[in-house]
């Protein structure tokens, strides 16, 4: 009876042992796995659904609008596609790219050089690409942004979440505002508070009158709050313009006129054409001196850094 008491305590004392044992050994979390994980992923990191990684990393840009909202943030991509018109990287943002690698269109990506590259992180329009990101993948981890929801604000803080900059999306975002502000006094100042503006553009092809739509309706009508001219807002909600002729610009009753002329002689051609026709001339804005030339390629670029480079240009324009 001693020796079977005696292994009783026995087996006893090696469960307490044991069980105390475990207690003292560090327990593996989701947390500490996910931080093994994290460093072995280069500064790589996931929150939920957001894949953060270090702002320094090579990025490859697949939409020149990213582009575009990266150098807003002070990021400039080691890769990115170029302007499809244009075939090279936009005009206004080009002296910010040098010796940035060129991807070919986001339509026709060069996935040549994008491996060439051997980028950390890759950028891409969802709308235009999202069906390749299988392909993307392969390469490096990739982030999809989706530039037809919300505004080039939302584009902005979303891409700043990937890079930990939220502060300065909202620091940009507030500059914005007080910018607009400003310009938009001096508009409504030099044209009068109750003036009607109209935007049209000359192409190779047409002429148009941009509607409320983005890329230039809402920095027009919303941001500088501005009166559209008559008809302006039955232009569809769905399209960013109308296709007119010239005949028709007498009916829009402009106080004002902003002009945005497309790349390349044909379109400066007609656009002279339509300065020597009757119905130019005796437009209100033409014989009062209220037609403003821009730049397209600034108004057009629905991106935070192109809205502000078009205010940049309204500011000069209208600061006597």
């Amino acid at each position: 009876m001693k020796k079977i008491m005696l292994t009783m305590v026995s087996l006893l004392l090696l469960v307490v042992l044991a069980a105390c044992g475990q207690a003292n050994e560090p327990t593996t979390t989701a947390s500490s796995t996910a931080n093994n994980e994290n460093e072995a992923k280069d500064s790589t990191t996931s929150t939920s659904d957001i894949l953060i990684h270090d702002p320094n990393a090579k990025i490859a840009s697949m939409s020149i609008h990213i582009t575009n909202n990266l150098l807003a943030l002070g990021i400039t991509p080691a890769g990115s596609v170029v302007g499809g018109d244009v075939k090279d990287f936009l005009p206004h943002v080009a002296d910010q790219l040098q010796g940035v690698a060129k991807l070919g269109v986001v339509t026709d990506p060069d996935m040549e050089s994008l491996l060439a590259l051997k980028p950390d992180i890759i950028y891409i329009d969802e709308v235009y690409s999202a069906t390749d990101l299988a392909k993307f993948e392969k390469i490096a981890p990739t982030i999809s942004i989706d530039l037809d929801t919300g505004t080039w604000r939302d584009h902005l803080k979303r891409i700043a979440e990937h890079v930990g900059l939220e502060k300065d999306a909202e620091v940009f975002i507030e500059d914005y505002e007080a910018k607009t502000e400003r310009v938009s006094s001096l508009i409504h100042n030099e044209l009068g508070a109750d003036a009607k503006v109209m935007a049209i553009r000359m192409t190779a092809k047409e002429l148009r009158v941009m509607g409320t739509r983005r890329p230039l309706g809402p920095i027009m009508f919303e941001d500088l709050k501005l009166n559209m001219a008559n008809g302006v807002e039955k232009i569809a909600a769905d399209q960013p313009f109308e296709v007119i002729s010239k005949e028709v610009l007498p009916d829009f009753e402009a106080d004002a006129i902003f002009v945005i002329i497309s790349r390349g002689n044909e379109a400066m051609s007609n656009f002279e054409e339509l300065e020597k026709n009757p119905v130019w001339k005796n437009l209100k804005a033409v014989k009062n001196n209220q037609v403003y030339m821009v730049d397209g390629q600034k108004w057009l670029d629905y991106s935070s850094i192109g809205h502000s480079m078009a205010l940049d240009d309204a500011e000069k324009l209208f600061t006597k």
